[in-house]
């Protein structure tokens, strides 16, 4: 039996045997590769530029900031909208979801995301991340943001009122 090196260089020399024939019958590597393992996943390739882009998304410091004041809309999104900060770090890691993050930020209008980028200390571009991820999304299937920002408005000004005037329940 082989060990130690002489194992190492069999195994490594098997290897670029696989490799050499695969390549030499048009097996698929590279990006075909990937689309072909990561597509189903909805996992998009990002090209260099997107991946620099990616890194200044990441510049959050989880200070909530961005979250004051959105209370009316996680409320009104039905577990859909968690806040700006989760989307924010769950959006700039290796492997996110951008159609949840799609279908979160379609309940903020683009007006607030451009207010909440001058009260973030680190200057998180709430807006152009808004839009690469609707992009890397499909966001062409999700309603438009300022429908779903509307309603959640208007299911924010309705609460009060349901507050001072309960529907009334069957007892139980």
């Amino acid at each position: 039996m082989l060990s130690g090196r002489a194992l190492a260089l069999v195994v490594l020399a098997w290897s670029l045997f696989k490799v050499l024939v695969g390549r030499l019958f048009g097996r698929k590597t590279g990006l075909p590769l990937f689309h072909e393992n990561y597509d189903a996943d909805g996992l998009p390739a990002l090209d260099p530029s997107e991946r620099e882009r990616v890194a200044s998304f990441s510049r959050c410091i989880a200070c909530g900031r961005c979250d004051v004041g959105e209370a009316d809309r996680i409320a009104a999104s039905n577990g859909e909208y968690p806040g700006l900060m989760t989307i924010v770090l769950s959006s700039s890691r290796s492997m996110p979801d951008y159609d949840a993050a799609a279908r979160s930020l379609a309940h903020v209008p683009m007006e607030v995301l451009a207010q909440k980028e001058e009260i973030c200390p680190t200057r998180v571009p709430f807006v152009e991340l808004a839009r690469f991820v609707r992009s890397k999304a499909g966001a062409k299937q999700l309603p438009a943001p300022s429908v779903m920002a509307r309603a959640a408005t208007e299911d924010a000004e309705a609460a009060p009122a349901e507050r001072e005037h309960p529907p009334a329940t069957a007892p139980t």
